[in-house]
């Protein structure tokens, strides 16, 4: 492990941010909850919203507008020197480029004329977005552009080892499993109450939860075919209940007009309906890690899931959840009335499900994410000039428990 370094100025760039709810934003605030308060000097380039009202004297807002398709997703412009000059003055030593967006654009322009070490991130499986949305000629142009994106960062993050063995084929070998943490004391099962439950019309009845994004990618036709299918053969035995927005949104409310549709919620809220709930389905085949199904595992809920992506990291099949075919919407339904029929199998489950999340508390990422910081300002690593083995090597000189999460070049480690 290297030596403690005096505190670091880091300036994270990113195309999303508080108040935008999303995988993403959950991961950058407990990064700036946590490392901040290590003593660490934080800046974030984060787009404008109409919501934000109060300033923040850690954020630099940038001018955004609603993407056309996506309203919730905003677009700033990647030119300008207004970025350069604000960065200039704060004076960084490491950018940390979360998304390939526009403003990321900007971030990983500016490590590279400044000669500052770049970080970069991996948190969307653009590649399958593109070929869900625009057809598989699509998938190969995304699958280029990240390559180009990448290539020049000291390190690349991703939250599991899947989407790290998908970066690696596309030729990013300096890439690293980080992000797979839960606030396991804020999603926990002490919080369940039974007046919220009662408020749910669900009182000796069976929850039945999704949470996340509403869109095509995530295969929402799937959830809508088996919550209708689960709902013919459960009837009053079960609550259906959807947290959540994006495009689709509408199509769910008016396909199951029997759930209860919650939309975005706050942070505690949704930890209030997770507590509530009794067990989580979700479809999405194209999750670099599914944060939602580890809240839901740290709430107690047992997890069913598609048999693709990052979420088969968080899921074992029988033990915390059960693991279904990709778009097998029937499989879906059998595995949600199993449950729902079974007490004892759920119960087994959920106490295993949270076992399983604990082990996850965001703490031990933190100290992995600041010690590979401390390593890359104090030279340890250079923009584009490690490859695999040397990364590895690296790596686990600086913090040891990245031989558990698995480095490029190296077989993923046993949990």
């Amino acid at each position: 492990m290297v030596e403690r370094l005096p505190p670091v100025r880091l300036a994270f760039v990113t195309d999303t941010y508080l108040p935008e709810i999303n995988g993403v934003t959950t991961v950058l605030r407990m990064i700036r909850q946590l490392i901040a308060g290590r003593g660490h000097e934080l800046l974030f380039l984060a787009p404008d919203y109409p919501s934000c009202s109060e300033p923040d004297r850690l954020v630099i807002r940038r001018a955004s507008v609603p993407c056309p398709s996506y309203p919730a997703v905003r677009l700033s412009s990647p030119f300008g020197p207004d970025v350069f000059r604000a960065l200039d003055r704060f004076v960084p030593e490491l950018i940390h480029v979360v998304t390939e967006g526009p403003l990321g654009a900007i971030g990983r322009r500016y490590a590279l004329k400044r000669a500052r070490p770049l970080v970069t991130s991996f948190h969307t499986d653009f590649p399958r977005y593109a070929a869900r949305y625009l057809g598989p000629w699509a998938e190969k142009v995304a699958q280029i552009y990240l390559r180009r994106f990448h290539q020049p960062a000291v390190i690349t993050q991703t939250p599991s080892a899947v989407s790290r063995a998908d970066l690696v084929a596309l030729g990013l070998p300096r890439t690293v499993v980080w992000g797979r943490g839960v606030e396991s004391d804020r999603f926990t099962p002490a919080r369940r109450s039974e007046v919220q439950r009662g408020a749910l019309g669900a009182t000796g009845k069976v929850v039945v939860l999704h949470v996340g994004r509403l869109a095509v990618e995530k295969d929402p036709h799937v959830l809508i075919e088996a919550f209708q299918r689960a709902r013919e053969a459960v009837g009053s035995e079960a609550v259906f209940c959807i947290a959540g927005d994006g495009p689709r949104a509408a199509a769910l409310r008016e396909a199951l007009p029997f759930a209860r549709h919650f939309g975005f919620l706050e942070r505690d809220a949704l930890a209030d309906l997770y507590a509530a709930a009794d067990l989580f389905v979700f479809p999405s085949p194209t999750e670099t890690c599914g944060l939602v199904t580890l809240e839901a595992m740290a709430s107690g809920l047992p997890v069913i899931s598609a048999d693709r992506g990052g979420v088969l990291e968080n899921v074992r099949n029988g033990i915390n959840g059960l693991v279904v075919a990709t778009g097998d919407s029937r499989q879906f339904a059998e595995a949600v009335i199993g449950l729902i029929r079974d007490s004892a199998q759920r119960a087994a489950m959920a106490q295993a499900a949270r076992a399983f999340a604990v082990g996850r508390d965001w703490t031990r990422e933190i100290d992995d994410l600041e010690r590979m910081y401390e390593f890359v300002v104090a030279g340890g690593l250079r923009n584009g000039g490690a490859t695999a083995q040397p990364l590895a090597v690296a790596l686990q000189h600086a913090y040891p428990s990245q031989s558990r999460a698995g480095i490029a070049g190296e077989p993923p480690g046993v949990e």
